[in-house]
């Protein structure tokens, strides 16, 4: 693009990665309105980092949304399963996942936790 340096422009990629999500939620959120990409001559999307930073800044949690986040640490630290406490904050599994990510290290699938001794399973 004429007079646009090159390093100022994102890949859909390289925004996904600054927020934590997939390329189809980058898609989704310029269809929506929420990013406003630019077109190259062939029809790829790029994306102004100014633009992408100044959402990110404004994209940062409330206290509230800090402290739900805290709470939903510690019930799931005390052995809630994700699904237990996304429905304990009236939120969907995937949200809750993300959020919890966020805070904790999340247990595997088996309930087993890496470096908490050996075997896996659920205690039973």
């Amino acid at each position: 693009m004429p007079g646009q340096d090159n390093d100022d422009l994102l890949r859909p990629r390289e925004v996904a990665e600054i927020f934590g999500v997939r390329t189809t939620t980058i898609a989704r959120w310029a269809r929506e309105g929420r990013l406003s990409p630019l077109l190259t001559p062939g029809g790829h999307r790029r994306y102004r980092r100014a633009a992408i930073l100044r959402l990110l800044a404004a994209d940062q949690p409330a206290p509230e949304e800090t402290l739900l986040a805290q709470d939903a640490a510690r019930l799931y630290e005390q052995g809630w399963s994700i699904r237990q406490v996304a429905e304990r904050f009236g939120c969907g599994y995937g949200v809750m996942r993300r959020l919890l990510a966020a805070q904790v290290r999340l247990r595997d699938r088996g309930g087993y936790r890496p470096g908490r001794g050996e075997g896996g399973g659920d205690g039973h």
